[in-house]
């Protein structure tokens, strides 16, 4: 990470408003959120597709012994869910409770301040975790949906996270005892369609997308930087689109985005 890059991205930023952000794993992992698909734990800032989709391990649960136990390709499919739903909820609720834990890192706390600033307009994330909200930003678009609810696939009754939590470890509708689903996106499910036509919409608008801590290799989220004027992207490691990137900086967000502050 040179100051140099650095110091073009910040300018960047202020002479290409506005400037919209899409958020994935990489934001997250320094928060102790490891991802679907960089190794066990690693931790590092590395960014993986289906971006915060992990919930790290309880102290008495090590991250490599999560991974070792499930297979998260399928327990975050929905044709599991519909198929078991309480053998889903044994990851889930390990998910669930490790991500309630997690605390904002210093990227998420610089993003709201670049909102609150005026040089951001907006976060499109991929992560479920709501650590940009308990940030401090305050136009959030979450096209994988967030942990905030679950609800009842019988009667549609939504549930916060602390009822659900309260619940665990296989929270049940209380009127009809079904299974809740979490409201993120599972493996099969469509995106939120509100949801991913905003995030197109601020893709389109954008003068400025600052890409961090993702690959940028699962659509439809990895083609927004390609409906922008002009992409940046700040990652720990290579994305798909390095190469048509505008300006590239390697590093954590928890380092970088401070930076430009």
């Amino acid at each position: 990470m040179s100051p140099a890059a650095l110091a073009a991205l910040a300018a960047l930023i202020r002479a290409h408003q506005p400037c919209v952000v899409l958020t994935g794993a990489g934001i997250s992992t320094e928060s102790g959120i490891p991802d679907f698909r960089s190794p066990p734990c690693r931790g590092d800032g590395g960014a993986g597709d289906r971006d915060g989709e992990v919930g790290s391990a309880s102290p008495a649960r090590p991250v490599a012994g999560l991974w070792a136990e499930f297979d998260p390709m399928d327990y975050a499919s929905i044709r599991s869910f519909r198929a078991d739903p309480a053998r889903v909820w044994s990851f889930y609720a390990l998910r669930y409770e490790a991500l309630t834990r997690a605390e904002p890192n210093a990227g998420h706390l610089a993003l709201a301040e670049l909102e609150r600033r005026g040089l951001v307009q907006a976060v499109i994330t991929q992560n479920i975790d709501m650590l940009h909200e308990r940030a401090g930003s305050e136009d959030v678009v979450e096209v994988h949906g967030s942990i905030r609810t679950a609800s009842c696939p019988a009667c549609g009754r939504s549930y916060g996270v602390g009822e659900v939590l309260a619940r665990l470890p296989v929270p049940v509708c209380d009127e009809d005892r079904a299974v809740l689903k979490p409201d993120v996106v599972f493996f099969g499910e469509l995106l939120p369609e509100a949801a991913i036509d905003r995030a197109f919409e601020l893709a389109r608008g954008a003068e400025l997308l600052l890409v961090v801590g993702s690959t940028l290799e699962v659509q439809p989220v990895a083609g927004l930087p390609l409906e922008a004027k002009r992409f940046a992207i700040a990652n720990y490691g290579p994305t798909a689109l390095d190469g048509e990137a505008l300006l590239r900086v390697e590093g954590k967000a928890g380092e970088i985005l401070p930076a430009l502050l």
